[in-house]
């Protein structure tokens, strides 16, 4: 099957000389790390989606990471025409063979047997009808049938003044919908646990999983910080913390590429988050520990700085990205050990939840001191959150719980009054 690698990039100018061809390295062209590429099952690489994802990377327009999340699921649409043993260039006149058509139906028969998500499937098709547009423009594909109907979709919204506006978006006939679900979801579409779930889960981590994980998971639920920042934090991050003067035994740790230290932060967001002294303290204890120094020796000399190293000396993750395998192998088997002890708010439980945990306490004790407007200029501060509207769902989210609550009290007690009611008639 088709796979994903990364390669070192630089760019090359390609001159004919004496009839045959010599690339020559670009002055001052700078170099693009782990550049992601398809290869075929055969070896040879994809070169119309290689060079997608070159120009885009190499334009500094996307964020590598999105080129990385992009090509990603075009590699899984080159692995299923392998499976198919299709071309990715061939669309015949019948549009149930085009293989465009059949990756929907496979994708959509993946969502109906649980196998895939309904967003993960939609961004897939997205990313490959992307791709399709971008090889269309370039001229690199000229197909003689259409390959989808374009829809104009007119979508209202409120701008920040709150005039209705109207936004214009071409959606195609082949797109999956991702339907919103009911309800108010927090960051990435997950829920905080309670305060309770909290202290057990960690409790359990303690006790059931590595050093490193716990002490990614403390500093989530009482940081806020993000998997990306917690894996990119620096030694030096932590001894050039300073005490907040208005807040005792609360410091201002300085992320982001704009800090002393850089620190890799969503959006690159440059700011400060607050640690509590304890937490702080017992991070620097840990970064000095032979635990620690064992992995930093193993280590290349640039990732010696980091707090958190792998067993084999390797960053948790790379570029800031909020994904690690390394903590999805650990946290799998922290789940799997949580649920054989029977803490079912382990089965589904997510590390990016650690944030959704802090940002929900922090909302409701900014709330509880003052007004809606001051809360959200205080937690977008403290979550280095680009956009107000992404604070805002933390405010909603808090208004409502109280009214939730209410209503499962009341409800379970008047189920419990007809239940004793009915047992009491019974035994009459």
């Amino acid at each position: 099957m088709a796979r994903l690698e990364h390669i070192h990039h630089v760019d090359h100018r390609c001159e004919v000389i004496d009839g045959e061809a010599v690339y020559t390295q670009i002055h001052n062209a700078c170099a693009i790390e782990r550049l992601p590429q398809i290869f075929w099952r055969n070896q040879e690489p994809w070169q119309e989606a290689n060079l997608w994802a070159c120009e885009r990377a190499r334009s500094r327009d996307v964020d590598l990471q999105t080129v990385e999340t992009n090509l990603r699921g075009v590699a899984h649409y080159a692995s299923f025409l392998e499976s198919k043993e299709m071309h990715w260039f061939e669309f015949p006149a019948a549009k149930a063979d085009r293989c465009l058509v059949q990756y929907r139906g496979f994708l959509k028969e993946a969502m109906k047997n649980g196998d895939l998500s309904p967003s993960t499937a939609s961004a897939r098709m997205r990313y490959v009808i992307a791709f399709y547009r971008w090889v269309q423009i370039e001229g690199l594909f000229k197909p003689e049938s259409q390959l989808w109907r374009d829809i104009p979709v007119h979508i209202k919204y409120f701008d920040s003044v709150g005039f209705e506006r109207t936004m214009l978006r071409i959606t195609t006939d082949l797109s999956i919908p991702n339907r919103t679900r009911p309800g108010e979801r927090l960051e990435d579409g997950l829920l905080p646990v309670s305060a309770l779930d909290r202290d057990a889960i960690l409790r359990f981590a303690r006790d059931h999983a590595s050093e490193e994980l716990f002490l990614l998971l403390s500093a989530g639920f009482f940081t806020g910080m993000r998997l990306g920042t917690l894996c990119d934090l620096k030694i030096k991050s932590l001894e050039h913390a300073v005490p907040d003067p208005a807040i005792p035994g609360m410091f201002h740790l300085a992320v982001g590429p704009g800090a002393s230290t850089p620190v890799a932060t969503k959006f690159g967001v440059t700011g400060q988050v607050w640690i509590t002294r304890e937490l702080l303290d017992f991070l620097k204890e840990y970064a000095y520990s032979p635990r620690r120094l064992q992995r930093e020796a193993k280590a290349a000399q640039k990732h010696r700085n980091l707090l958190f190293l792998t067993r084999f000396g390797n960053p948790y993750s790379r570029n800031g990205s909020d994904k690690s395998s390394a903590i999805n192998v650990e946290m799998t088997g922290f789940r799997r050990a949580g649920t054989a002890h029977g803490m079912q708010v382990l089965r589904n439980f997510r590390f990016h939840q650690s944030r959704c945990t802090f940002g929900t306490a922090l909302t409701t004790l900014a709330i509880k001191v003052g007004d809606n407007i001051s809360a959200i200029a205080f937690v977008r501060d403290a979550l280095l959150h680009k956009h107000e509207a992404t604070t805002f769902k933390y405010i909603k989210f808090v208004e409502k719980t109280p009214a939730k609550e209410i209503f499962a009290n009341d409800f379970t007690a008047a189920f419990l009054g007809v239940l004793n009611q009915n047992t009491r008639s019974s035994h009459a």
